[in-house]
């Protein structure tokens, strides 16, 4: 049976100004609230539901609808933490679900409450479908809304795998991680995180004599870590394509409307080497493509020196260094330290990420999101995604668990750069269409 999808978008439409109005900024989170607000909703319609207290104020919320067991479960996960806003630079209440001109604003709009009211929707469509037609499902759907995603995790998905995996126990999940993205001429595509990148922090410490600041010295620290941040400034790792990046860019162009880079993501995936090395010059001018293409460093804290009249015996930045899948941190850093010939610097590793598995790009899972979004719109190219970011996929995928992630609803660059920024929204129609797009994968995956 179909949704009656008209009055479905005024419920997702209420439902997601709900979850707005929680103020679950992390920290300190306090998503316990919002939780049992979904315990409720869950609740009303008969679902079962398991509410865990990692703890004060923290929640992991389970809801299950029950399959006869022929296939193993389904995850549709999405967290409920949000980071934190600059009132002064909202023309909205962040936390009042406004909506205007065609859009709902409120922090998480789009990360990640929007698609935790489309996975909700998800479930309470399910549970009505299936109790007017009598039927069954193949495999459990298990709704899960974790806590403290955007803090690393440690009382949400890090603390369930530690203390629950059993609950983890499932075939595939469906999360956050993708984009569903509106391109020049109005052409759509939807990138499907199958893979993601592994952040680690390294450390540059430059070392010089300490002494007033009223005599220059020549081994000053500040000027060393500066004249070595500027060398990392102009070195880059070398191009790598794993198989999901060549799958993306030579699907990609199938769709894309800009001849440069359109032949530039041809060229990338080419036999030829010289071609492929075109094309990877091209594609690198475009921030978004070149982390995709290589290991990436980032230097995201400058520290040194504590008065105006002192020359401090050391300085130092920390880096957020990146890599793809499959490649040695430890080689990234060597590389680092062969590039970076000041003296008196050290490059040192300070926390290693952990890698995962990728997720098959020709699962089941995949082709159940795939028709689901060509019913929707039958000229979306669906491609598979290397993610730059880091989401509680990668712990699911560790597990054995093959996990996918989406931002199921179509954007245009512009709002998609909102996210952790100010005035955050989604546009009504993109919410209606993502909440339809997860229902359909959902319901062709567990059937």
């Amino acid at each position: 049976m179909t949704p009656e999808w008209q009055s479905v978008s005024a419920e997702t439409v209420a439902r997601l100004q709900a979850i707005i109005r929680f103020d679950t900024t992390n920290p300190p989170g306090n998503e316990l609230p919002l939780a049992r607000y979904l315990e409720t909703a869950l609740h009303e319609e008969g679902i079962e539901t398991t509410l865990l207290k990692p703890g004060e104020n923290r929640a992991v919320l389970f809801g299950r609808i029950r399959g006869n067991g022929e296939k193993r479960p389904v995850i549709l996960l999405a967290h409920m933490d949000v980071v934190g806003v600059e009132r002064e630079r909202w023309s909205v209440d962040p936390f009042a679900g406004e909506i205007r001109d065609g859009y709902l604003y409120g922090r998480g709009a789009i990360d990640d409450k929007g698609m935790l009211a489309a996975n909700l929707m998800t479930m309470l469509l399910l549970k009505r479908t299936l109790s007017q037609a009598d039927g069954t499902l193949a495999r459990d759907v298990v709704f899960l809304a974790t806590s403290d995603e955007e803090a690393g995790g440690e009382w949400g998905m890090g603390w369930l795998v530690k203390h629950h995996p059993e609950l983890l126990d499932a075939e595939f999940a469906l999360n956050e991680g993708g984009r569903t993205r509106i391109i020049d001429g109005g052409q759509k595509y939807l990138a499907v995180q199958s893979a993601e990148k592994v952040s680690h922090v390294v450390a540059v410490t430059a070392h010089g004599s300490a002494g007033h600041a009223a005599i220059p010295l020549p081994d000053n620290a500040i000027f060393r870590l500066s004249r070595a941040l500027e060398t990392l400034s102009r070195y880059a790792e070398p191009v790598m394509l794993t198989d999901i990046t060549r799958k993306f860019f030579a699907q990609l162009a199938e769709v894309w409307p800009t001849d440069v880079e359109k032949r530039a993501m041809i060229d990338i995936v080419s036999a030829d080497p010289k071609r492929a090395e075109a094309g990877a010059k091209a594609l690198s001018l475009t921030p978004v493509f070149n982390a995709v293409l290589r290991n990436g460093i980032s230097p995201t804290v400058v520290e040194g020196g504590k008065q105006f009249n002192v020359i401090p015996a050391s300085a130092g930045a920390v880096l957020n260094v990146r890599t793809l899948p499959g490649h040695s941190i430890d080689k990234v850093v060597n590389r680092m330290r062969a590039t970076v010939t000041e003296p008196g610097v050290t490059i040192e590793i300070t926390h290693r990420g952990e890698e995962a598995p990728a997720s098959d790009p020709s699962s089941e899972m995949f082709t159940a999101i795939a028709e689901a979004a060509h019913e929707l719109d039958p000229t979306m190219a669906v491609v598979p995604y290397l993610s730059t970011g880091v989401t509680d996929s990668a712990r699911l995928r560790r597990l054995g668990v093959k996990a996918y992630g989406v931002l199921p609803f179509p954007m245009l660059q512009s709002d998609e750069e909102r996210m952790h920024g100010s005035d955050e929204r989604v546009p009504l129609e993109s919410l209606h269409f993502g909440t339809r797009l997860i229902y359909g994968a959902i319901e062709r995956i567990a059937r």
